[in-house]
């Protein structure tokens, strides 16, 4: 299948939709972004690469480091985790209250904001200074080590987290929270700047296509059985209260962020990235969704 045909052809369709989403401002330095790029990368189980459009441009990976952090809190701690987060749809914003009262402070699933922020609460337990650690696990996923930390989005993110602050705040009040408010919201919003571009975020997902291990070293990140239920909670959870529309349109399991990006997995195959910072109603890459969509059209490949 010649995958950089399909990647232009799937550039050609998709431009007629920039203008149409809107650029994340509710955290400034993310205002900045050029709401025209676009860029999207395949790589391969077999090692191979295709790119098309701005794969070399950084971004903020924003919500997409819930699945690292995730991954790294289940390695860990295995079944415990189930103890302080749930597994299921939200069904509303990724930084609603709403819910947490009614369940008693633990949140419906990692990858809306109060699961992340638990989270980031059981690796700081686990491993003390939790974002040196996380930082250590992406440079090793891309096999880059200039990946790192935008200090400006991190500290833009600080001083526009009082959503964060009060979930964190709410889900202590329960008990779901052990250690100190602010370590917390500072670990999280740390990790959400982490800088990378298309290629090394394609690479940094493709363990989970291979059932939790890294092609090429034979490294076992996750088992078989915990890969199986991350691409599970990637497939309902992922893209927030759209979820159910990406696996309906795409077919894939996936996570988003504000940034623009999403990263997605075919199981067994390869791993995909695509940027594009306007975002639909819901804080997902408006363009970022079709071209995914046009992906698994043209290409006949899904998990369904």
């Amino acid at each position: 299948m010649n995958y950089s045909e399909i990647l232009a052809e799937i550039h050609h369709e998709i431009t007629p939709l920039f203008g149409q989403g809107k650029v994340a401002d509710y955290i400034p330095a993310l205002a900045k972004m050029d709401p025209n790029k676009f860029g999207m990368a395949i790589t391969t189980i077999d090692g191979e690469l295709f790119t098309f459009g701005n794969t070399k441009d950084e971004f903020t990976i924003q919500s997409i480091s819930k699945v690292f952090t995730f991954v790294k809190a289940f390695s860990g701690i295995g079944e415990k985790i189930w103890e302080h987060v749930g597994r299921e749809p939200s069904g509303t914003s990724f930084n609603s209250l709403v819910q947490l009262e009614h369940e008693f402070g633990i949140p419906r699933n990692p990858f809306i904001n109060a699961g992340a922020l638990v989270i980031t609460d059981l690796l700081i337990s686990e491993y003390g200074d939790a974002k040196k650690e996380i930082l250590n696990f992406l440079q090793d996923l891309s096999q880059d080590r200039s990946v790192r930390f935008d200090l400006e989005v991190a500290e833009s993110e600080k001083q526009h987290g009082f959503r964060n602050a009060a979930l964190a705040n709410f889900m202590k009040s329960f008990g779901n929270i052990e250690n100190d408010i602010e370590s917390i919201l500072d670990t999280y919003f740390y990790h959400c700047s982490i800088l990378m571009n298309c290629e090394e975020l394609a690479k940094s997902f493709l363990f989970l296509a291979n059932n939790g291990i890294i092609p090429g070293s034979n490294k076992q990140l996750l088992t078989k059985s915990q890969a199986k239920r991350t691409n599970a909670l990637m497939l309902s959870c992922g893209l927030y209260d759209e979820s159910g529309e990406f696996a309906f349109r795409v077919g894939l399991p996936g996570k988003s962020g504000v940034g623009g990006a999403i990263a997605a997995i075919i199981p067994n195959k390869m791993a995909i990235s695509v940027w594009s910072p306007e975002l639909d109603e819901y804080g997902n890459s408006l363009i970022g969704i079709k071209a995914l969509e046009l992906f698994t059209t043209k290409t006949g490949m899904s998990i369904f």
